[in-house]
């Protein structure tokens, strides 16, 4: 039987600001129309796409983007950090119309500056699977508390393929502590692109990590307008479930 793959993009929109200094939501959308849109997603994760502080207010159009990538904006009330956000703590999920959902979870996870993660459990082609999207610390210790937190709640959760991405802020290629299996109770893998700064990338922040399956044919996104649009390039991949 061949592999089934999902495939997944994942890109820090930094609130819309550029790195011309312009807050410009509508060229998040352009990019996402123009870069994204053509490569029939199953997921993309967007994280600092609400505002930095409390109500954490929406900035870019939902609706817009499923409309141009075919996918499910995926929360719903109960998802979302209060009524003003379109996510939780700026992370955002998109899913493909074919992944069933049975379960989804905000996860809170510590911090000088307030993280967290959203969890979604879907089917596909009669296999189930777990996305979580989360965007963490800058330091490395809150790094291996944040993924020790979400270690735990794996070992909460049904046993499943688990596919974590998003803005991981890990500069290290081989990920260090935080990926541990030790620590996280399974082995999250996956190649590490630079994509950070995106005018000249040097560190590979931003990953897509399975511990089930392969990460395959990686892309970090180039592009004028992309390079333009954020400090982070979005990255894309194709994820096997075996």
């Amino acid at each position: 039987m061949h592999d089934r793959h999902l495939r997944c993009a994942t890109w820090n929109v930094h609130r819309a600001r550029g790195t011309d200094g312009v807050v410009a939501p509508d060229r998040i959308a352009r990019v996402i129309e123009a870069a994204l849109a053509p490569r029939a997603l199953h997921v993309l994760a967007l994280q600092e796409a609400d505002g930095d502080c409390p109500p954490h207010a929406r900035i870019l159009d939902v609706d817009r983007i499923a409309r141009a990538t075919g996918l499910d904006y995926a929360h719903d009330a109960a998802l979302r950090w209060g009524p003003e956000s379109d996510g939780f703590l700026g992370t955002i999920l998109f899913l493909a119309p074919t992944l069933t959902r049975t379960h989804a979870d905000t996860i809170d996870l510590p911090g000088h500056c307030h993280r967290g993660a959203v969890s979604i459990e879907v089917v596909h082609e009669s296999r189930p699977l777990r996305l979580i999207s989360t965007h963490l610390s800058l330091s490395q210790p809150l790094r291996i508390v944040q993924m020790r937190i979400l270690g735990q709640y794996l070992r909460r959760r049904p046993a499943m393929q688990t596919i974590l991405l998003g803005d991981l802020n890990e500069w290290r290629p081989w990920g260090g502590a935080m990926l541990s299996r030790w620590l996280v109770g399974t082995a999250l893998r996956g190649p590490a692109r630079a994509g950070f700064p995106s005018t000249r990338p040097i560190l590979p922040l931003d990953r897509i990590l399975t511990d089930a399956g392969t990460v395959r044919e990686m892309q970090v996104l180039a592009g004028a307008e992309m390079i333009r649009a954020s400090d982070h390039r979005a990255l894309v991949a194709s994820v096997t479930v075996p």
